[in-house]
Order: structure tokens, then sequence, then C-alpha cells
């Protein structure tokens, strides 16, 4: 067996079903050996959009993804999509040809470059450690939640695994992979007793907490145990942009909180005197630059990560410790507490409902959503409002979806007039915050989510630099819906230096057909300049779905975005 078969086997066995990316001569073999051993090989045009799909992929399935690349520049080519899978602590694992001769045309500093990002470099160094080092990579991006570069040297790749123990008593590596089982993951980091009380402490104190539940929070078990806790303490509950949708059953959830709240959220937490990030860094997005939080409000975070605690924010204190872990503790300790305190409830100084009233929770039902906070529809000219299109395509669109949204102007409109059933059903990969990623985003996410409808919110811009991933919706039979928000422009540029006497030659373009360009990679093409020219995506919706369908939707070109606008601001 070759080291390069050896590798591959190693990874399959360890769970990783899915590995995308452009195949070259430098990862031919190992790509090859995880096809034969059961894995699924999703061949991207480009390994930008190999990485991004292998990101969302692992982020929407809840496992871990592999990217599979050539030596050199198809490491290049792919690190954006590394960077942002890297910046959002994604398990995935690069398996990167490595050529180490310094004369190859091929050859750069590849540990260099996934240090750059943030990602985990690691290496095959000889044969008969390759398995070993092949599970060791795995086990780093599973259970330390990391991105690793794996680097597969030329020459060691083309090595035979001894079959035999070495002299210095080696195990066959054969034999190994044999008998292979995948590692045991640590036990979920437990809060300190103190910290434990801390926190019990200032939920006691509370009349008005709100929970923000983060990256970290984004599974079942979190979920139920925050909800859990949040109903003993009358907490509400809010997301970050990247776990929208956790709560979305809850009558006490504020959706977004950030950028993309709306009114009624953001009011409501400004009022909040207690704010727990849960898995959550309570950056400048989550928090508005701060504005959200009051000027005596109690702040936390909860992380298993120390680095993580007030990284991006002054905290009252941190609670170093797993969020489900964490927040099962925390109750068991409130409830305890209050149980055992003589008079219950009023002695124990427990204060649970202070703001949960039927009152608030019809408000809630009634005035949280952005659809139904008043606008003035700015259709006409030829050019349709976000806001008319993005509300009329969430009442035509089915409920189960999954939505993957690209970076821009344009996007607060996907993101908070689109509804998503659950965390499962919106992928936001912008850590990065770049743009020409949303089309990769969803096929990895609609990979992960087959029994859902896939919906990719797009850019002009983005959607013309991701442009080659059209082919691989087609090549794949996906039934998606790709809206590009088409206003001909950088939108994000135009309305950040309109207040300037600016030229804006550079950031604006002539009209683009993107409908065409779609049905030439065999979509179904729609141009859409008002609310009647939806039907076609009716009829699209009620037929057989043979074909992936594109809107090319004229967008009013000078509606800047709220959340955007706000964030230029700095406030």
């Amino acid at each position: 067996m070759l080291v390069a078969e050896a590798v591959g086997r190693t990874l399959v066995a360890a769970g990783v079903d899915h590995v995308f990316g452009v195949v070259g001569s430098g990862n031919f073999h190992v790509t090859n050996a995880m096809v034969a051993s059961g894995a699924w090989f999703v061949a991207a045009r480009h390994e930008g959009g190999g990485a991004t799909m292998a990101d969302a992929y692992a982020r929407t399935a809840g496992r871990p993804a592999a990217l599979s690349v050539h030596q050199g520049c198809g490491l290049t080519n792919a690190m954006t999509g590394i960077g942002e899978a890297a910046k959002s602590r994604t398990p995935l694992v690069v398996l990167a040809a490595e050529a180490t001769n310094r004369a190859s045309n091929f050859f750069v500093d590849q540990d260099a470059l996934a240090r750059s990002v943030g990602a985990v470099p690691m290496r095959i160094t000889d044969p008969q450690y390759a398995v070993a080092q092949a599970r060791e990579a795995v086990a780093t991006a599973v259970h330390r939640r990391r991105t690793v570069v794996l680097n597969l040297p030329l020459e060691v790749q083309g090595a035979e695994v001894p079959e035999r123990p070495s002299p210095g008593g080696v195990p066959s590596q054969v034999q190994d992979l044999a008998d292979f089982v995948p590692p045991e993951p640590p036990r979920p980091l437990a809060p300190s007793s103190a910290d434990v009380e801390r926190l019990v402490s200032a939920l006691r104190l509370a009349q008005r907490p709100v929970f923000v539940a983060g990256r970290g929070a984004r599974s079942p078990a979190a979920r139920d145990a925050l909800v859990a806790l949040a109903d003993e303490t009358g907490a509400l509950l809010a997301t970050s942009a990247v776990a929208k949708g956790l709560f979305h059953d809850s009558p006490w959830s504020l959706d977004v909180s950030g950028g993309f709240s709306s009114p009624l959220a953001a009011e409501l937490i400004r009022e909040a005197d207690l704010i727990v990030g849960w898995g959550c860094v309570l950056n400048m997005w989550t928090m508005r630059h701060g504005a959200l939080i009051g000027p005596d409000t109690t702040v936390v975070q909860v992380d298993d990560t120390e680095a993580a605690l007030g990284a991006q924010r002054e905290l009252t204190f941190g609670v170093l410790g797993d969020v489900t872990t964490t927040a099962g503790a925390t109750l068991t300790a409130l409830t305890r507490s209050t149980t055992d305190a003589p008079g219950g409830d009023a002695a124990g100084g427990h204060t649970a409902y202070s703001w949960r009233s039927d009152d608030l929770r019809e408000r809630l039902a009634r005035e949280l959503a952005w659809r139904t906070v008043p606008f003035e529809d700015t259709s006409g000219g030829g050019r349709i409002d976000p806001r008319t299109l993005t509300i009329a395509l969430d009442d035509l669109l089915p409920r189960e979806r999954v939505v993957g949204v690209d970076s821009g102007n344009f996007m607060g409109y996907p993101s908070m007039f689109l509804s998503v059933p659950d965390e499962q059903g919106f992928c936001f990969t912008q850590a990065f915050q770049a743009i020409g990623l949303g089309l990769a985003t969803t096929i990895g996410a609609a990979l992960a989510q087959p029994d859902r409808l896939p919906v990719a919110a797009l850019g002009d811009g983005g959607a013309l630099m991701g442009a080659a991933e059209l082919d691989t919706v087609r090549r794949l039979g996906l039934p998606m819906v790709v809206v590009v928000y088409n206003d001909d422009a950088y939108g994000a540029e135009v309305h950040h230096f309109a207040s300037g006497d600016h030229p804006m030659d550079t950031v604006t373009f002539p009209d683009t057909d993107i409908a065409a360009i779609a049905r030439g990679y065999g979509f179904t093409g729609v141009t859409v300049r008002d609310i009647d020219d939806l039907a076609p995506v009716r009829a699209w919706l009620d037929g057989p779905r043979e074909t992936p369908l594109l809107i090319d939707a004229k967008v009013v070109a000078d509606e800047p975005s709220w959340w955007l606008e706000e964030a230029f601001r700095g406030h």
C-alpha cells in the first residue's frame, strides 16, 4: 500500500465521508483512495469553491469534511475558503499535495500559508507513521475544532507503507489501519463550581436577562439546555448570525442579535440588565459596536476556549466551560439553591419570568419579524425593492429550506426576511467577509441537507465571482434556487463612499444579464423587475424542478442596507 492510499483510507475510517476539491497530479491518488473507501468526491470548478463547499458541508452536517488540492497553486487558489473555515473553527482537513523541492514551479511555503489564515499546518513525514499522522490530523480537526492543512509531500505519498514492524517496534501501519478505531473525543469541559455560582448569582439578580447563543451553541443538546435555563430564569433568547434559527420554535426568541436585529429585538436587548453570550464572542457585529449593551448591563461570556473569553469585548466575568455542560450545571445549581432557600423563590432571590408576560409574547409574535416593520416600497423604473422581493420569495418558497448567503450590501435582506426552520437551515460563511463564497456555501449546505430546498442569496458581484460553480450545481442535479440581488455595482462601496464627491466608475458596472449566463449553464433563468415577474418562479416550484433556477432580480440600486449603513457609522 502506498502512503497516498493509506492516508485516504484513514480519513474515511475516521468518519470523513465527503471530500471536495479539484484533482491534479499531486492529489490524484489520495482522492481516489478516499472514493474507493466509500467517500463521495464532489468536484468543484475552482479550488476556492471546493474549500467553501467543504466548510459549509461540515458546518451543516455537523461532521468533518475534507478538501483535496494540488500542490502549490491548488492550495493558493483555495486560501480564501480555507481562511474562512479557519476563522470559523470548522473541523476540516485540507489534503494538500506538497512540492518540497525549491526548484519546482509548484513550491511555496505551505506551512506559512496555513498559519497566515489561522489554520493548523501538519505533515505526513514518514511512510511508517503515515496512518498515525493522518489520524492525528482528523482528531485535531474534530476534537479541537480546527481547520488542518495536512501537507502530503510528493515523494512521501509515492512511498510504500511498511508491512512489518520496524526495528523500533512501530506496529505495521497496514494492520493498524485495518484495526482502526476513531479517536475518542475529549470530555466536554465542565465549568468550575465558583464560575457556576457567579453565573447563578447574576441570574438571580437579573430582572431582564437575554441569552445570545453563537457558533458554540449550534447543537440540539445545547439548544435544549439553554431553553430549559431560559425558561427557569425568564431570559429572552437571541443568536448571533451564524446560529440563526436555533430558537425558531420558541415564543421568546428575538432571532438575531446585532446589525440584523429588528427594531423590537434591538429595543429589548438594549433593555437587558444581563447579557450572557453562550459560545458567542459578542463582537462588534453581534452587539452593534456595543450599542446594544446598556451602561449598567452585566455582560457574561461562556466559552470552552480560554483565549476567546473577553477577546472581543470587556466582560463583567467569563465562564470557562462547554455550553451544554455549563447551562445544565447552572440550571441544577439554580433550582437547588432556590428550592433549598427558606420561603422558596422570594427568599432565594430568584426572579423568574420577570419580563416574560402575555403582552410581550403577543408583541413578539406581532412585531418581531422584519417583514412586519412598515417600509415605503421603492420599486419602480424597472427595479424592485429588495424588501418587497424577499418577502414575496419567503411566501413562495417551501418552509423546509437551507439558505446560504453571500456577503455585500444586499445580505441583510435574505438573512432577515427569509425564515429558516432551524439552525441547520442557515449557512453563513462571513468570518472573512469575502464576497463570492455564497454559491459554494449553498452547494455544501445542500449536500448536508438533501431533503430541503437549497436557496443561494447572492449579490451580482459575488454571483459573477463564483459563476464557475453554477456548473457544479447543474452537474450534481441540485434543485437549487439562486437569487441574485443585482444592482450592477459593488453596493457596499457605493453606499460607503456616497457621502463624498467621489467617482464611482470603479465600483459600478453596465447591466449584466445574469439570467442568460445561468441558462448557458443549464439553469432556468428568470429576470425579475417587479412583483409580477415572479410568476415563473411559482411555475418552477410547482413543476418537476428538473433544472436549477436562477432569479436575476434587478433591485433598487440606491437602497443601502440598514445593517451596513450602521456598521459604517461604527455604531
